[in-house]
């Protein structure tokens, strides 16, 4: 029968171990995170020691109490265990999942064997000991798939891989037109000189109380026209087919509203380049965790950030006191992808990872 004295503490200290395990690595612990990361991982394995302990004491356990403790304890291990192979960037941890599963499988076969059928114990010991050395020896010989390149009479065929076709993200320029505006002198669209390059879209939001147009002066509309803005309601304009130059626009229900759009040919876009560096994932002093930590780029450089750590990460606008801003979110990706953004506006923007956030950084646009 299972003892209970062991079982109970091993089920106590396995439940803490494993929930100081998800906070650490949710992020809410922000003090000693690596510290807590150690001590919950090394409770919830001495939590499992005793509660392996307490099952097996007196042989394999039959009581139906000690069997539901080992399927929500395994459930509970699994989970886990599964989330890390899904969220892990690290390529030699399914080889060491293999390996002790190699060591684990074997283990409980002889050891099951030599309780309930002892006159096997031998025999079975000794074809796992067998088939032990066939596997080296071919993992030697032959390689761990299959005949490696020197076996084979053709060469090998390289496959190259086509990246999948990506439809291209258009980030639209706000305008707006202020609360009031319909009063005159008040301001009226912010801002009020606007430059862009040819190509870009330019959005105009309508956040007074009155409807409103955006409507090109030359011409009487026919450069562009938006019609009647209801409140709330947006307006983009796509400057692909608008020919380089300045137009006054105004609002033909207040003809007193007037703005400038100053449309450009485009130029080569800038790059700067923010490398997310190997170790970042892990709090230490002296680990640079985005290189560089501050960046100063002129407006309309597309910055992008490259993960050269091993673990996934997340470039977010805003911190980890406020949380995320919107402005923009990589997602997680994994370990050699990257994420760009374009900033179209001067400013100072913070950003963090929201996996690792002892991870920030700021870009700052003149």
């Amino acid at each position: 029968m299972s003892d209970w004295d062991l079982m109970m503490p091993g089920m106590g200290l396995t439940a803490v171990g494993l929930a100081g395990v998800a906070i650490s690595y949710a992020g809410i612990a922000k003090t000693f995170i690596d510290g807590m990361h150690a001590l919950t991982g090394l409770t919830m394995f001495v939590g499992l020691i005793f509660l392996a302990c307490g099952i097996l004491s007196g042989g394999v356990s039959t009581s139906n109490r000690a069997k539901a403790t080992t399927l929500v304890i395994f459930g509970i291990a699994g989970s886990f265990g599964a989330a890390a192979f899904t969220l892990t960037s690290v390529s030699s941890l399914p080889t060491f999942a293999g390996v002790l599963l190699v060591i684990i499988i074997p283990t409980i076969v002889i050891s099951y064997a030599a309780m309930k059928v002892p006159q096997y114990a031998k025999p079975i010991s000794v074809i796992f000991i067998l088939a032990a050395g066939v596997g080296i020896a071919s993992f030697v010989t032959l390689g761990f798939v299959g005949p490696g390149a020197q076996f084979s009479l053709q060469p090998p065929v390289q496959e190259i891989e086509k990246p999948a076709e990506q439809a291209p993200v258009v980030k639209a320029i706000p305008v707006e037109i202020l609360a009031g505006a319909s009063t005159p002198d008040n301001p009226d669209y912010n801002p009020d000189l606007l430059t862009v390059s040819k190509g870009d879209v330019v959005e105009w939001t309508n956040n007074d109380n009155a409807a409103h147009t955006v409507t090109s002066d030359a011409g009487a509309g026919t450069t562009f026209d938006s019609g009647l803005i209801s409140v709330g309601g947006k307006y983009p304009l796509d400057t692909t087919n608008i020919a380089a130059g300045e137009y006054q626009y105004i609002c033909t229900v207040h003809p007193f509203m007037t703005a400038t759009l100053v449309v450009k040919e485009p130029t080569e876009s800038t790059t700067a380049k923010v490398s997310i560096p190997q170790g970042a994932m892990t709090q230490s002093e002296g680990q640079l965790y985005f290189d560089p930590q501050e960046i100063t780029v002129s407006v309309g450089t597309i910055v992008v950030w490259s993960n050269d750590d091993t673990a996934a990460h997340t470039v977010t606008s805003g911190n980890p006191s406020s949380g995320a801003s919107g402005t923009f979110d990589s997602g997680i990706f994994a370990a050699g992808k990257t994420f760009e953004y374009k900033f179209d506006s001067s400013g100072t923007t913070e950003y963090y990872c929201q996996v690792h956030p002892w991870m920030t950084g700021k870009v700052t646009v003149q």
